[in-house]
């Protein structure tokens, strides 16, 4: 297990600021696809990169985690401007200006109902 700081600032990517500390119950892996129902009732396929500074993708990491508030979580996260995410079956080239596509600082979803 090892501890990971996510520090993300407010600006054109995400709506939020956040920094946290998680404690990572495994090794991070890279993704670029995930199942969920976080938006839906029934699940959908999303894509998701990281999302730096520069306005540019780079990569995604998904990592089970402790939460202190939600217990054991699915956390995907990325760059210094967190994650950008647009469903799977609209897929189009990341752009910061596109409305198909949002940002987040990171996620936190149900690992139970998450599949990468």
């Amino acid at each position: 297990m090892s501890l990971i700081e996510l520090e993300v600032s407010e600006g054109e990517n995400s709506p939020l600021d956040l920094h946290r500390m998680y404690n990572l119950l495994q090794d991070p892996v890279q993704i670029s696809i995930f199942e969920s129902d976080y938006l839906t009732d029934e699940p959908v396929k999303y894509a998701v990169t990281g999302w730096s500074e520069d306005n540019r993708p780079c990569p995604a990491q998904a990592a089970q985690a402790e939460d202190s508030g939600d217990g054991v979580i699915l956390l995907i996260y990325g760059g210094t401007e967190g994650i950008r995410i647009q469903r799977a079956d609209d897929y189009k080239e990341w752009s910061i200006s596109d409305p198909s596509q949002w940002g987040e600082p990171c996620l936190m979803l149900d690992p139970k109902t998450t599949s990468l």
